[in-house]
């Protein structure tokens, strides 16, 4: 304002513009004479111009101030002004949108040192805002992004418009779609793990905090947001919100509940490179291979077929049929309900009578045995005082009781998996049926936060609950080679099997056979590699069943099972010889199949993730970046980049449409495709017994 001004004085003495008037005075010590009624209105003249100079003089000087500030609110290919900020690809267009909802910044707090762009304002208050620019790879752009409230406990949210793209990731749904169907309106909720058979509009057991985008835009929330996620069909947006009022997460002690909402923002050249920056960045990894067995040959499980009516009769007859019919077995899964009550870790002597003689039986007939286990006691268990005394379950928040839960099976205590002591003891209890029996693994159910109450105190904080599907899924790794897990949370580097949540016996989006596709790459996306697809033909349970009530629709099952036989492992619970010798034939030739195509592609593959983390179960879209239609297909995979599946998932169909990416291809068939563009093949012929599958030709 000074250099304006002493600007201003100079231009005056320029003009040497002499003061008029009756009251005139002289300023060089002559007299001047009165002015006579022409020169005043030159005069007049000189002080407009003058005005109009100061005027220019003054715009120019905030046009110059404007300019360094819009240079101030850019950094690299990202855009900043008060109402939020866009990123821009190395071509020029717009990848990204994002709008702050909760507030907007206050412009003159900014400014830039180096590579960070802060604010210390908005509009609301003082806040901790910046945008930190990172450059892991000569083509892919990081932006490291932090909106942090300092005087208010008032949410955080910003929105994310995704009209031109499609998205992955994000968790397990019940109605899993690829890419992501967002539907309606929802107001953010809690982002945590949740039992989606029993809950089916909440989030997945398998969740991360990740999604990727077909224009090649990742991001990746940070651990320590308090993360809510909701969205709006209508405007095509996704809210991100950072909260602790009326949540699950709660600050750590001594901090106030101020929210911080921090993510991280990539921009590549192409999806698939953009995603593989990411895993290898930000995502742990496995750091071992499972049992090659378990890709090799089907796990049998005695759940789908009798459920919690099975004893050691029962179990006997079902290894003898499997061995009967010309099948290998990886392991058997006995499921729920061999222990008389829950929370126990000893046979029921009503329902196996000597259970140490018939593992005796299954060992020399060749069968490991696995066992189902869960995190809960139930108050009628012998363990359930002792555990109480000890203090080994999720208390409530005064830390005085256990807090009471209810599960499917039930109602008692949940073991806290943050107290060590807990943690031994449940240790020691699937240790000890290692020992006695020769117990090969154990398939670890539930694990999902929904278990949690809405209030309850753990031995150690957790400020995002979680955290707990993490610490109970590390229960898993001495038993890596064959366990089984079904929640995940930051739980990659677990290094065992994760199965999606039961399946339905029906066709269907929602956990139906249309939904596995979708849920095993969307898993895939999240890390997740060693994916075991849950059992052939669904989970049989009364009213969600297509067939006649008892066993699954037969075409249904032959369906499922030819999907099943290109994943990373099988899966029977229901035996092919419960339907007729046709369906026996058509499984023992998918097993084989499994066995000598997919199997040695899929270990192969295995071995790769500990170093890349890159899936196994791949989309098309993996190898046909610049193509449209390959981000919308959701009944095709790849296994690595030279298999291609297309299974038939629709009842009464012996044929289906079929997308064949560009390249030399040779289908099951024997027929060769050498095409320059991606083509459709048109009602495609594949029988029953028969899943049109193309390999790649060097």
């Amino acid at each position: 304002m000074y250099a304006r001004l002493h600007f201003a004085q100079i231009l005056l003495r320029m003009y040497q513009v002499v003061p008029g008037g009756a009251g005139g005075t002289i300023t060089d010590g002559m007299p001047i004479k009165k002015m006579d009624k022409n020169s005043r209105p030159l005069v007049g003249a000189g002080v407009i111009g003058v005005i109009l100079v100061i005027a220019a003089v003054t715009a120019w000087c905030y046009y110059i101030a404007s300019l360094r500030k819009a240079d101030l609110l850019k950094t690299e290919l990202l855009d900043l002004n008060k109402d939020g900020f866009l990123i821009r690809n190395q071509a020029g267009g717009i990848v990204l949108k994002m709008g702050f909802r909760s507030g907007t910044l206050d412009l003159d707090s900014c400014s830039k040192e180096g590579v960070i762009l802060r604010c210390s304002r908005s509009f609301a208050g003082k806040v901790n805002f910046f945008i930190m620019t990172v450059k892991p790879k000569e083509t892919v752009m990081c932006y490291r992004v932090r909106w942090e409230e300092l005087e208010s406990d008032r949410p955080v949210e910003h929105a994310m418009s995704y009209n031109e793209s499609h998205w992955y990731g994000g968790a397990e749904t019940a109605v899993q779609h690829w890419p992501i169907a967002i539907s309606g309106q929802q107001a953010p909720k809690p982002f945590v793990t949740s039992d989606v058979y029993t809950n089916r509009h909440d989030f997945g057991g398998i969740l991360e905090r990740y999604w990727l985008s077909s224009n090649a835009t990742a991001i990746k929330i940070n651990d320590s947001v308090p993360f809510h996620l909701g969205w709006n069909d209508t405007e095509k947006t996704m809210y991100f919100q950072a909260r602790y009022q009326d949540s699950p997460y709660k600050p750590s002690p001594g901090r106030p509940p101020y929210a911080e909402l921090s993510y991280r923002v990539c921009v590549g050249p192409d999806v698939t490179s953009i995603h593989k920056v990411m895993v290898r960045r930000y995502f742990p990894k496995p750091n071992k291979v499972p049992a090659k067995e378990m890709f090799w040959h089907p796990i049998w499980s005695t759940w789908a077929l009798h459920k919690t009516d099975i004893n050691q009769e029962k179990l006997l007859t079902y290894a003898e049929n499997i061995r009967k019919h010309g099948f290998n077995c990886s392991h058997l899964e006995l499921d729920d309900r061999y222990t008389s009550q829950y929370g126990e870790f000893e046979f029921d002597t009503q329902k196996f009578p000597n259970a140490s003689a018939m593992f005796q039986k299954l060992k020399a007939d060749g069968f490991l045995v696995s066992l189902w286990t869960h995190p809960f006691v139930n108050y009628d268990s012998t363990n359930f005082g002792p555990c109480v005394q000890k203090g080994l379950f999720v208390m409530e928040p005064t830390g005085q009781l256990p807090a009471l839960v209810k599960w499917w099976n039930g109602i008692g205590g949940i073991l806290d998996f943050t107290n060590s002591e807990a943690r031994n003891w449940f240790m020691s209890q699937l240790r000890s049926l290692r020992h006695k029996y020769g117990v090969s693994s154990f398939k670890f159910d539930a694990g999902e936060t929904n278990y949690l109450p809405w209030q309850f105190r753990t031995r150690v904080h957790l400020p995002d609950p979680s955290t707990f599907t993490r610490r109970y899924t590390e229960m898993a790794i001495p038993f890596n080679e064959r366990a089984e897990l079904r929640s995940g949370y930051s739980s990659q580097n677990i290094s065992c099997f994760f199965r999606p949540i039961d399946r339905d016996s029906v066709w269907g989006y929602e956990l139906g056979l249309k939904s596995l596709i979708p849920t095993v790459l969307t898993i895939s996306i999240l890390g997740y590699q060693f994916i075991l697809p849950d059992m052939i033909g669904g989970n049989a349970y009364p009213n969600r069943t297509d067939g006649n009530g008892k066993l699954p629709d037969r075409e249904l099952y032959i369906r499922w099972l030819e999907l099943s036989a290109f994943m990373p492992s099988m899966q029977f619970s229901i035996p092919p010889w419960e339907y007729d010798d046709e369906v026996v034939a058509i499984a023992q030739r998918f097993t084989e199949l499994h066995e000598t195509l997919v199997a040695p592609r899929v270990i192969e593959l295995a071995g790769e993730v500990l170093d890349t983390g890159d899936p196994i179960i791949r989309p098309l879209w993996w190898i046909a970046t610049s193509d449209e239609t390959a981000y919308r297909v959701d009944s095709q995979f790849l296994i690595g980049d030279d298999l291609m599946v297309a299974p038939v998932l629709e009842p009464g169909k012996q044929e289906r449409d079929i997308y064949l990416p560009a390249g030399r291809w040779k289908s099951y068939k024997g027929e060769r495709f050498d095409n320059k563009e991606p083509i459709h093949l048109t009602d495609y012929p594949v029988d029953l017994d028969e899943i049109a599958y193309f390999e790649w030709v060097q």
